[in-house]
């Protein structure tokens, strides 16, 4: 039974907590969020499965919701070692980068939704030369995951590839129905705006799918394709008709959600290009992957992954494959394979 660390307790924090219940992989032993909702209110208040009368509940159902990092994992370690981290904060690495110290620095395997970190040297190189640097020198592990990236655009173009003699494109589609995803994501893509409102958001820096080019450059550096220059674009996707979602309704010419485009050039011809589209009521959702090689390949899975369900799944199976690995900041291509986890009890 793996002994976790987990730090932020937001929806999709919740979500994977519950996973991790549910899937008997483990249990916590430290909890921290610095959202004052939190103060005062314990693990149980929001998992039930961790409630000590749940079947297969475990020993920390009443563990409390803290805002010290540090003061909650030497509270843990009085008991036993911890056995990992999982850190569910922010998209942005700078942000996450004072936890990741204090984490790397206890030697823990770290695993992180953070989408700037599936690829970190595109934005962060000298963060991601010293947080490398800090992991091995403290005998730890460093690795973000997720569904998008950490997955669908970026791990399974790779892999798929390994059946390929030549490869000369990669087209990504992911087209994702966001009408059931948790609400911080469909307030993420914009959904209910105005087109001015939306504008203001992308200008703001906080409408926007994160990680495409993360993605994009991920793609690029494990299967030798190089660009000359890349471009990323971002538009609404605006209702014809009068519609309704989570955060309210959405009036006909609103935003419905966002369709993002990353492309990479080489002699102005497209070699890589990512296309996410995510609205409410987004009809055909799917995930694609186009290969142009030896053999071409056309990977479709019908009906898109479901974002919340698969990161959380990405994030808890993350865990096993970055436990035995060496220390260091690592990708998905960097670990034991990522695959289905099963617990240990």
């Amino acid at each position: 039974m793996l002994r976790i660390a987990h730090v932020g307790f937001g929806p999709l924090g919740q979500r994977i907590v519950t996973d991790l219940y549910a899937r008997r992989l483990g249990e916590l032993v430290a909890l921290v969020d610095t959202s004052p909702q939190f103060a005062g209110r314990t693990l149980r208040d929001f998992v039930p499965q961790a409630h000590p009368h749940a079947p297969h509940a475990h020993a920390h159902a009443d563990l409390p919701i803290t805002a010290d990092l540090d003061q909650a994992l030497d509270t843990a370690l009085l008991r036993a070692p911890i056995d990992a981290a999982i850190v569910t904060t922010s998209s942005d690495l700078a942000r996450c980068a004072p936890t990741f110290r204090t984490l790397l620095k206890r030697g823990l395997p770290v695993v992180s939704t953070c989408e700037e970190l599936i690829f970190p040297w595109l934005r962060h190189a000298a963060l991601a030369q010293e947080l490398d640097a800090l992991a091995k020198a403290h005998g730890s592990r460093l690795l973000g995951t997720g569904v998008n990236p950490g997955a669908m655009m970026d791990t399974i173009p790779v892999f798929i590839t390994a059946v390929c003699n030549k490869v000369h494109s990669v087209e990504v589609h992911r087209i994702q129905d966001a009408t059931t995803r948790r609400l911080p994501f469909q307030k993420k893509i914009g959904a209910t705006l105005s087109p001015a409102a939306f504008n203001q958001g992308i200008t703001d820096g906080w409408l926007r799918h994160v990680g495409l080019g993360e993605s994009l450059h991920f793609v690029a550096h494990y299967l030798g394709l190089p660009f000359e220059r890349w471009q990323e674009s971002i538009e609404p996707v605006l209702a014809s008709t009068p519609t309704a979602c989570g955060l309210g309704p959405i009036p006909a010419g609103h935003a419905l959600g966002v369709r993002q485009i990353a492309t990479g050039y080489r002699a102005d011809q497209p070699v890589i290009t990512m296309i996410f589209q995510a609205a409410i009521g987004q009809a055909d959702p799917m995930d694609r992957v186009i290969i142009r090689g030896e053999p071409d390949l056309d990977v479709r899975f019908s009906g898109g992954v479901h974002g919340d369900i698969a990161t959380s799944a990405m994030t808890l199976n993350a865990v096993g494959s970055l436990i035995p690995a060496p220390p260091g900041l690592h990708t998905s291509a960097t670990v034991p394979l990522l695959r289905l986890h099963r617990s240990r009890t």
